[in-house]
This record gives C-alpha cells, structure tokens and sequence, in this order.
C-alpha cells in the first residue's frame, strides 16, 4: 500500500504541517495549469486544519473548492459539511474564491445523481487535492463498508442511504477519489491510528479505505496525531 505517514505530536503542529503540504502542492498545480481543484471532508477535525490553510497566501481565484461527501440537509442546517466549508475556509478566504457544493433542490440524492455529475463534470479535473477523514470503520468521505465498490464509478458521485444515519448523503464516487494527482488522509485518535497500522499490514477488502489505496496511482500521505 503505498502510504507515507507523517506523525504530529498534537493537531496544532498537524494543522500546520498539513497547511504547508497542502498549499504545496496546490501551487504545484497551478504552476502548470491554470486552475485547481480541492476537496475537502466534512466532520469536527477539518474545524483544526481549514483555517491554518486559509492563511496560506495562494491565488485562491483559481482554487475551485468542493466536498468529499455531504449529507442531505439544508446548506444552513448544523449537519451540513458545506455550512462547515464556509465557516472554517471560506469565510477565511477571498470571496471570488469558487465553491462547488454537493446539495441540489431534490427531495434526495438519489435523483440528483445527473444534475451533480454535470456539476462536477466542469471542475478542473482531475482533482489536484484531495483530502479525506477515516471513519472508525474504515469509510471514507461517504463510503461506507457493505457498500459494492464495483458499483460505484458510472458517475463523478453516488447516493447513499448509511447504514447507521439520520440522514441520506451523497458522496463523490471512488473513481473520482482515486483520480486525484494527490490525497491526504487526516487521522486523529488512538482508534483509527490501530485501524490503518492493521489495514497497512493486513488489507481488508471489505475497507473503502482499501479500495481507494488500491486504485489509486497517488500516494496517499497520511497526517497523524499521537494523541490518545
């Protein structure tokens, strides 16, 4: 599995450590093409990260920004990963900054599917970052285990109805993942620390984590903690 780990000792100093990386490697896209796309995950770790990477001086003009995965929620409902977007990055950066967001007026993803692969379809692609959180059992943006993997690439993204939810969600599909020039993975906690030692050792096939890892042509950079 072709995984590089960098360890922190608190989400301070990965916080910054992943900034730094991450504003790299965006100017590195933009040094040869002329726009660039990033991904970024909902959930309570990326309230750390985001604005540190708001800080970098980049020209965010030609940063287009979109989500890994979103729940099927109002964009100002408090379970929204694009309400969390735009507190935690957006609000940081220039306001002609392009946001892409994964909600549509259909009652539920499962008929927005077209009109979402058509919004994804005209970001710069292919995705120059993506960066993505792992679930204590091994999902990724909105892929969750259980879930086909073969099924999951007619579209840049796929409905999904969790198995243990409150909400349907829809996730960019696993093809779409795997594509990015670079992904990081954000990892905090003892839990899902032992999760990716295991799954480094012993690759589950039953793991969106696994199926990504094994698609991929990227590396996949890992930011740790070593906090309990």
């Amino acid at each position: 599995m072709p995984l590089q780990r960098k360890v922190f000792p608190d989400i301070e100093s990965l916080s910054q450590g992943f900034a730094d990386f991450a504003a790299t490697a965006l100017q590195n896209t933009l040094n040869r093409k002329p726009q660039a796309t990033l991904v970024v995950p909902g959930g309570s770790t990326p309230r750390h990260y985001l604005p540190a990477l708001a800080k970098c001086k980049l020209p965010w003009d030609r940063i287009t920004v979109t989500l890994s995965d979103e729940r099927w929620v109002n964009v100002n409902d408090d379970q929204s990963n694009e309400k969390l977007i735009k507190q935690h990055l957006l609000s940081h950066l220039p306001a002609n900054t392009p946001f892409v967001g994964l909600k549509t007026s259909h009652d539920n993803p499962f008929d927005a599917i077209e009109a979402l692969h058509q919004r994804l379809d005209s970001l710069p692609l292919p995705v120059s970052l993506t960066v993505l959180g792992l679930g204590e059992d091994g999902h990724i943006a909105s892929l969750f285990p259980g879930m086909n993997p073969d099924s999951l690439s007619a579209h840049h993204c796929v409905a999904v109805a969790p198995p243990i939810a409150p909400s349907l969600r829809v996730s960019l599909s696993l093809e779409m993942l795997a594509n990015s020039e670079q992904i990081v993975l954000v990892v905090t906690g003892e839990g899902k620390r032992r999760l990716l030692d295991r799954l480094t050792t012993n690759p589950d096939t039953k793991i969106p984590f696994i199926w990504l890892s094994q698609l991929t042509n990227s590396e996949i950079i890992v930011f740790e903690t070593n906090e309990k």
